[in-house]
């Protein structure tokens, strides 16, 4: 099973991008207390946006993700986000996002600077640092937790403005249990055993009528033509 160990959370909405906030994740249950304002919500964001790449809702874009550059006194503030969990496999990992939002002349430019996966090479000890895109990043953690990324999503780490998703309509609804379930992808797996079903089957069954035939043929070579619509009846013996 996976486990979430510690995180690391610097320039990410209140938190100060020149001090580390480090969040130590506890078992069986982890408590999160704190007065409005104080980065309760700010930390289930993190683990979401590190586990599924996805920005909160009201993130604009990332605009409103970042400590404001205006508040720090700056023209550029950079984000970061520090994840140690245990894969499904127990390998201890860690993954690091970094970001960057730099006040233009006009607006507000967002941008992720860099994934990473780190781990430990068993070997020899020593730390080994594998650099992603954003996308390959979002399939691969999910895949290490062992757990789908519509679950991540939409159940363990789902944000408080998303989680009266259940009350949606019934189409947005379908297809969030759809994701969820998995229930395309089983669908599409069951369509394609079924398809190499019939075609086993179709094979075997065209390898009995030859068999057939050429024993008719073998049996009865004067009345062979006559003797074709038995096959299909009582295949002789």
């Amino acid at each position: 099973m996976s486990t979430v160990d510690k995180m690391l959370i610097k320039g990410i909405r209140s938190f100060d991008p020149e001090n580390k906030h480090v969040i130590t994740f506890f078992k069986p249950l982890t408590l999160i207390v704190g007065p409005n304002g104080a980065g309760k919500t700010t930390i289930i964001e993190c683990l979401k946006l590190s586990c599924t790449g996805e920005l909160p809702p009201n993130a604009r874009s990332g605009h409103s993700f970042i400590h404001d550059p205006k508040v720090a006194g700056e023209t550029e503030t950079k984000g970061q986000i520090k994840l140690r969990f245990k894969t499904a496999a127990g390998k201890d990992v860690v993954c690091i996002r970094s970001f960057q939002l730099t006040q233009k002349a006009s607006k507000m430019e967002y941008k992720a600077i860099e994934s990473v996966l780190q781990t430990i090479n068993p070997h020899t000890g020593e730390k080994v640092c594998l650099s992603y895109r954003c996308a390959d990043m979002d399939r691969e953690i999910p895949a290490l937790m062992g757990v789908s990324k519509a679950v991540l999503e939409n159940v363990i780490f789902v944000h408080q403005d998303d989680a009266n998703w259940p009350l949606q309509d019934p189409s947005t609804l379908k297809k969030k249990f759809d994701d969820i379930f998995s229930a395309t992808r089983i669908f599409c797996k069951g369509k394609c055993l079924y398809n190499t079903h019939l075609y086993i089957m179709e094979g075997l069954f065209m390898k009995f009528i030859k068999k057939c035939l050429v024993k008719n043929y073998i049996l009865h070579p004067n009345n062979f033509q006559n003797n074709l619509l038995m096959i299909w009846v009582q295949p002789l013996s």
